[in-house]
């Protein structure tokens, strides 16, 4: 889903706490008691229109009846008028598009003094553009069988950037599969002779080859084609083939593209420049008329440059309700080609470090890759700021752009002003950033001078990004998030819209926890430190905000990503009330030394992974996280156990998108932009959380339980006309208890009603399960909007366990009806290794039904999907009670998504701790154990009458004369309840 529109109004609604609201008055966004009278009296206004507008012209007063007619003559008379520093200055555009010839670029001169404001705004109701692109006319048929046109465009320049009717347009290119060719040090070599033609093509050092790996994507230049030789320009294929997820080495299967040749244009939507002739040759996406086609072509790298130098810093400026737009960035285009590591750094330059052997020797990592780091580059923004403080963007929009929208406090080598970092005080609020070609917001540096600055001033602080709507971009340099911060003191990324992202929605953090007191064990072993110090000072990083975001549909193109994710330790942090839908991996991601943040009611709805996961491995210091009170439907959390490392990790809930918590619901509806940034109703974020209860939610045959109905009112709006309505399957009964639900409610109250549900007497299978429905309909009283929500819950009935004894060393549920059984549990898992000890199932047993010389069998007919590694299958063991203990233990089970296994107690402790298995085999299947003496063995069948051996045959130490024998599962899944059905158990 693709947001609304939103009118760029200056913010009304309420912050979210002291801190975002300190922020913005130091932004000059909140004005005291008082203050716009005084702005009326004490400002000047200057008034500018693009050049050619009619009155316009730069001896005017610069009146809206008599505007300036261009940004220059705006600026020197704002100069002028703010360094007499006795009123505000502001310089009013008017509406159309301002095609810059060069960047704007703010110092010092251009700053309010003695506290007051310079702003570059938006007339009343207009809405300029400020535009480094020219627009394309004059188009005429180029080829009529491919239906591509062409347009002179003039000759001299290049660009790797096309905007037609508002959307960035493809690069005319071709798919390479990996079989079609060799990579080698030097390039490639084809082996596809339909691909022969390459060698004929003219412009080769303007043809790129393209590598979308896991989480980096590598653009290189090529140096020349000969017969089926490729040669890459150096050093940028030296530096894509070095490192992690390297083009020869990728972390997952690879993408490749060959772009930027006239051959190659055969797709609708695709484009070429002929830089020399002058040519731009284009081809229709159906239905799209080129005579009428915006298209725009842009020429600059680099729009508004805001920055002085730490002596003389840019100052008290704004820039409110302005389009940015019309940029390309040419760099990946040179012989240093786009060397990317992770989010919008890459590699530049030869590498002095880096062993003649590195093709092979470097391919996944070695000692002089990490003598790189410290020299790693950053993509340049549109937008810059650096050297600046009391900086505010508002209302603007950043589209269609060749790079990051807007860059703070990045590295020196990203800013035009040759000074980077030293941002302070710097606000952007209710903005929008998409169809750009890298991320939205970039803070921070990456390289020493970010995390330890050689001098005070450069540290980045106190940065505030609140109510901006970041969606759809990133979409040619991939890697890079929607909102990136590397080293910031006191950063705030609050109330944000991220949707539709190729990686991850909000990043926080660089370096992999290698920068901060002392150091990673495993970036020691790397070898990192014989080319940078061994830090015992903490980094730039701390006091961290990310609260209220709405994270939706990223990590749709790229992996190894989440909803929000953090490198290293960042002091006082806190990840508090997003909400996260639709990952296509992770909700909240703690990669590498993430340290000292705290998590809380945040809202995980359909991640693809783990709704949380913390990469502790290799030595490196990640934990000392506290995540508390979250709700996820996806149970998955790994790498975060409670009382380990210095984590905690409770009340954390699993829910179900059918049956959403109230409290859950606040936070959804609250997600996201706020008071007139908020936009237009969500029907997915409705006003008012329902959620049902059941009370027994496990009944007997005939047995009821009590379902109760509870609506929140989660807005600041009055709800009417509620109604609830329930029904259940076929065989079950519902009557309501007590009077129906109020029919109307204020702002934050509640109401409830209660239902009486009963299961049928009988029925034929262990379990019988009911879906609880509830339709549950209102009216938004202040937009009359109606609204039906439809939760759900599962009644489950038991038949009575009547043949076999039970016991559960977790919470566990038993049923069974003729040959079949049933067992409803929970548990980590039934395993021991260097992660922990847990023997957490439930099991159906017979007492001392084995002996020497014994076979159980059992047929697992269904098994629930909690994990991948949930098991289900039969147990032999000296007393199955004796949880943690009892030795002679073995089982033979299936799981839902790893074959079957045959585990066992090795050494008699009483946890099973070594392992055969099988993959390919599902539920139903059969499964056996039989004992011979001292010795087990495991086996399957997926017929019950053909069996197969898994592993060896092994001793159990101190297995008793007579076992027990029955029935076991676990879910695999802490907290989390999976049913698994059995059929046909037979001890002989």
């Amino acid at each position: 889903m693709r947001p609304s529109p939103v009118p760029q109004r200056r913010p009304q609604g309420r912050t979210s706490a002291a801190a975002s609201a300190a922020l913005l008055v130091t932004a000059g966004l909140l004005a005291a008691p008082g203050a716009a009278q005084a702005e009326a009296q004490a400002t000047e206004t200057i008034v500018v229109a693009p050049t050619g507008a009619e009155n316009a012209d730069d001896d005017n007063k610069g009146s809206k009846v008599r505007p300036l007619a261009t940004l220059g003559e705006a600026q020197r008379r704002a100069r002028a008028a703010a360094a007499e520093g006795t009123r505000d200055v502001t310089v009013e555009l008017l509406d159309g598009t301002y095609r810059l010839t060069s960047p704007l670029r703010f110092d010092a001169a251009d700053s309010g003094r003695n506290g007051h404001t310079v702003t570059w705004k938006a007339a009343r109701g207009a809405t300029p553009v400020l535009s480094g692109a020219t627009p394309v006319t004059g188009w005429e048929v180029d080829d009529a069988a491919t239906g591509v046109y062409r347009a002179q465009v003039g000759a001299g320049f290049d660009t790797r950037q096309l905007y037609v009717d508002g959307k960035p347009a493809q690069r005319a290119r071709i798919s390479v599969a990996r079989s079609d060719i060799t990579l080698t040090p030097t390039g490639f070599t084809i082996k596809n002779p339909d691909l022969a033609y390459l060698a004929t093509l003219p412009d080769q050092k303007r043809i790129d080859f393209q590598a979308m790996l896991s989480f980096t994507n590598r653009f290189a230049p090529v140096e020349s084609i000969s017969g089926s030789t490729v040669v890459m320009q150096q050093p940028a294929w030296d530096n894509n083939t070095y490192g992690y997820d390297a083009i020869q080495a990728p972390f997952r299967t690879p993408k490749f593209f060959l772009l930027n040749s006239r051959k190659f244009l055969d797709e609708p939507g695709e484009w070429y420049l002929d830089s020399t002739a002058g040519t731009l040759y284009y081809k229709p996406l159906p239905g799209q008329d080129i005579s009428s086609a915006r298209v725009e072509l842009p020429r600059l790298e680099s729009l508004v440059q805001v920055g002085g130098t730490y002596d003389a810093p840019a100052h008290d400026l704004r820039f409110e309700g302005l389009t940015f737009t019309g940029t390309t960035w040419l760099h990946p285009s040179t012989s240093d080609g786009y060397a990317n590591q992770q989010t919008g750094a890459f590699i530049s330059g030869v590498q002095p470090h880096r062993p003649p052997d590195a093709f092979t020797s470097c391919s996944s990592g070695c000692k002089g890759f990490e003598g790189s780091r410290n020299g790693w580059a950053q993509a340049a923004a549109a937008v810059q700021v650096s050297a600046a403080e009391d900086v505010a963007f508002v209302g603007s929009s950043f589209v269609n752009l060749g790079s990051v929208g807007l860059g703070i406090g990045n590295d020196a080598d990203a800013h035009a002003t040759g000074v980077g970092l030293g941002a302070h005080r710097v606000s952007v609020v209710g903005s929008t950033f998409t169809a750009s070609a890298g991320g939205g917001i970039v803070v921070g540096g990456i390289r020493p001078d970010a995390h330890h600055p050689s001098d005070p001033r450069m540290v980045n602080s106190d940065i505030l990004l609140r109510d901006n709507r970041v969606y759809a971009t990133a979409l040619e340099y991939l890697d890079q998030d929607a909102i990136f911060a590397s080293y910031v003191t006191r950063l705030a990324i609050e109330h944000n819209y991220v949707s539709d992202m190729p990686y991850t929605g909000i990043g926080v953090g660089y370096g992999w926890g290698a920068n901060d007191p002392g150091g990673s064990p495993e970036y020691i072993n790397r070898g990192l430190y014989d080319f940078q110090p061994l830090y015992d000072t903490p980094t730039t990083l701390s006091d961290v905000r990310v609260v209220g975001n709405h994270v939706r549909k990223v990590v749709q193109t790229m992996f190894d990503a989440g909803c929000i994710y953090t490198l290293s330790a960042m002091p006082r942090s806190v990840i508090d009330e997003n909400y996260c839908e639709s990952s296509g991996q992770l909700g909240l991601y703690f990669d590498e030394g993430s340290r000292y943040v705290s998590a809380n009611h945040n809202v995980f709805v359909g991640t693809a992974a783990q709704w949380a996961h913390a990469n502790n491995q290799n030595g490196n210091h990640t934990g000392d996280l506290t995540l508390t009170g979250n709700y996820s439907t996806n149970p998955a959390i790994t790498g975060i156990v409670n009382g380990q490392r210095g984590n905690v990790a409770r009340d954390n809930v699993t829910i179900t998108a059918g049956s959403i918590p109230v409290e859950a619901a606040r936070i959804i509806y609250q997600a996201g932009p706020t008071g007139d940034y908020r936009g237009a109703p969500d029907p997915q974020r409705p006003p008012v959380g329902v959620s049902l209860t059941a009370d027994p939610a496990s009944v007997s045959a005939g047995g009821s339980s009590t379902v109760t109905v509870t609506a929140g009112n989660v807005s600041d709006i009055r709800v009417t006309d509620l109604t609830v309505a329930i029904t259940v399957p076929e065989g079950w009964r519902a009557e309501r208890i007590g009077r129906p639900v109020k029919r109307a409610f204020p702002a934050d109250a509640s109401a409830t009603e209660t239902w009486k549900i009963t299961a049928p007497e009988s029925f034929t299978t262990p379990v019988s399960r009911a879906a609880v429905k509830a339709a549950v309909s209102f009216t938004a009283a202040k937009t009359g909007i109606g609204y039906t929500l439809d939760r759900s819950l599962t009644l489950t009935a038991l038949n009575p366990l009547t043949s076999l004894k039970s016991h559960g060393s977790v919470p566990s549920l038993f049923a069974e009806a003729g040959p079949e059984y049933a067992i409803l549990t929970t548990g980590t898992d039934i395993w021991q290794d260097a992660a922990g000890s847990f023997d957490e199932y439930g099991a159906l047993y017979r007492d001392d039904a084995a002996g020497s010389t014994s076979t159980v069998t059992a047929r697992v007919t269904q098994m629930d999907n909690t994990n991948a590694w949930a098991k289900a299958g039969v147990v032999l063991r000296n007393d199955v009670t004796g949880t943690g203990s009892s030795p002679g233990y073995a089982v033979m089970v299936v799981t839902p998504g790893n074959g079957v296994a045959f585990q066992w107690d090795s050494n008699g402790n009483g946890y099973l701790d070594s392992f055969s298995g099988a993959s390919g085999i599902k539920a139903p299947a059969w499964v056996r154990l039989v004992r011979s003496g001292d010795q087990v063995s495991g086996y399957y069948s997926t017929n019950g009458s053909t069996w197969t051996k898994v592993g060896p045959t092994v001793t159990l130490p101190g297995i008793a004369d007579r076992q027990d024998a029955g029935l076991i599962a676990t879910s695999h899944a802490a907290g989390v309840t999976g049913q698994f059905g059995f059929a046909d158990f037979v001890v002989s």
